[in-house]
């Protein structure tokens, strides 16, 4: 008895899919290797891909075309076509763009991104946890044990006995203008 093929059509190619390079996915018939995102090109697998009308995307680029358009019904614009058509925008993101495009905090010690996990906010002030340090002895604080004059942290046993060297902060406020400058 001879193998006969099938009569399959690959949906990216339209070439015969035999059943040896048949990936189904949603019903519809394509060869493993037809079987890509239609943004990046990048193959896809059953486990990795997400589809809209038809049209194939990686997890990754189909998240970003929603947070992007903020729908899962527009497809992306080419780079060369979106600059022809479309002036640049300069808006503040959406409720829900700034939920997935994470965090613009920067850490007032390093100035550098403080993400959600490693970041400690007080006194409308964001900072990594390994920056939240006394500036006097470098001990590491928590919102419970710092304190802050002019900007400048503290833990409170340093904060208290540099008062208690001076009797003021006076000499406080003026280190920290110095450190500032």
């Amino acid at each position: 008895m001879a193998f006969t093929g099938t009569l399959q059509k690959c949906k990216a190619c339209d070439k015969t899919v035999y059943v040896v390079d048949l990936l189904s996915a949603d019903g519809v018939p394509y060869h493993k290797s037809c079987f890509r995102c239609s943004h990046c090109k990048g193959t896809l697998a059953l486990s990795n891909y997400c589809s809209m009308e038809g049209v194939l995307y990686c997890k990754p680029h189909f998240e970003q075309l929603f947070k992007e358009t903020g729908s899962y019904n527009k497809s992306f614009q080419s780079p060369s076509k979106s600059a022809e058509k479309q002036p640049a925008l300069t808006r503040a993101p959406s409720r829900v763009q700034s939920m997935f495009s994470g965090t613009q905090d920067k850490c007032a010690t390093c100035n550098k991104t403080a993400y959600p996990l490693e970041k400690v906010t007080v006194e409308g002030q964001s900072y990594h946890k390994s920056c939240f340090k006394c500036s006097h002895g470098g001990c590491s604080l928590t919102p419970s044990t710092y304190a802050a004059l002019d900007g400048i942290l503290y833990c409170k046993p340093h904060f208290s006995q540099l008062f208690k060297e001076k009797g003021s902060y006076n000499h406080l406020i003026k280190c920290a203008s110095i450190k500032r400058s």
